[in-house]
């Protein structure tokens, strides 16, 4: 049984070998080697989610929904709630998943946004996907660009304008827990880490 083991771990050193050997010569391997968390494990995974045809994806919001990090919303009727995607390449969201997860220890604002979450009260997975589903927008315009992740341009351009360009009617950016839409009035609650319906009623005038 030992000499098995021992045979085993040997074809898997050599598997890991040739991943880093082909993950290397990759030419969008620097690319998304810059990226916080895209390691010797997780960058091979993240190139062979993304693969080498520009066009494969048209926004963002395919890639999202292709890796599955993207939630589903449902509606039936009045009603409106938002579920996690089933129908998506298990390995792909299981890659967006753990590589958001790792880019917590290399990135000041990541580990702030999944803090974020957790203040909210999503739970540790619901904040790792909220994580992910932001990274992936970022990635998405990297990889179309074939341009290498800046922190530093990023940071600049997630900066809120000067107080003199707001105006007074901008809102915060956060999610309310009750939303008036015309004349219907809707509470919401988190479930799942995604927003859920709790109450659906018309507002009189």
């Amino acid at each position: 049984m030992s000499k098995q083991l021992v045979q085993v771990s040997q074809a898997i050193a050599e598997f890991d070998a040739k991943i880093e050997e082909v993950a290397q010569a990759h030419p969008d391997f620097n690319l998304v080697h810059s990226f916080p968390g895209a390691g010797p494990v997780m960058a091979p995974r993240l190139l062979a989610t993304l693969g080498t045809q520009r066009d494969r994806f048209g926004s963002a919001d395919e890639l999202q929904c292709f890796t599955g990090i993207a939630p589903v919303t449902v509606t039936s009727g009045k009603q409106k709630w938002v579920h996690w995607r089933w129908a998506c390449s298990k390995f792909d969201r299981q890659t967006i998943h753990e590589w958001a997860g790792h880019s917590r220890k290399k990135c000041e604002w990541a580990r702030e946004h999944y803090q974020q979450q957790r203040d909210s009260g999503s739970g540790h997975h619901a904040a790792i996907r909220s994580l992910g589903y932001k990274w992936l927008r970022i990635l998405y315009r990297c990889w179309k660009d074939s341009v290498p992740y800046d922190e530093a341009r990023y940071l600049k351009a997630r900066r809120p304008p000067p107080q003199s360009q707001q105006t007074q009617s901008k809102q915060p950016r956060t999610q309310p827990s009750k939303i008036s839409t015309g004349a219907v009035d809707i509470d919401w609650k988190y479930c799942g880490g995604f927003s859920k319906p709790t109450r659906i009623s018309h507002l009189t005038e």
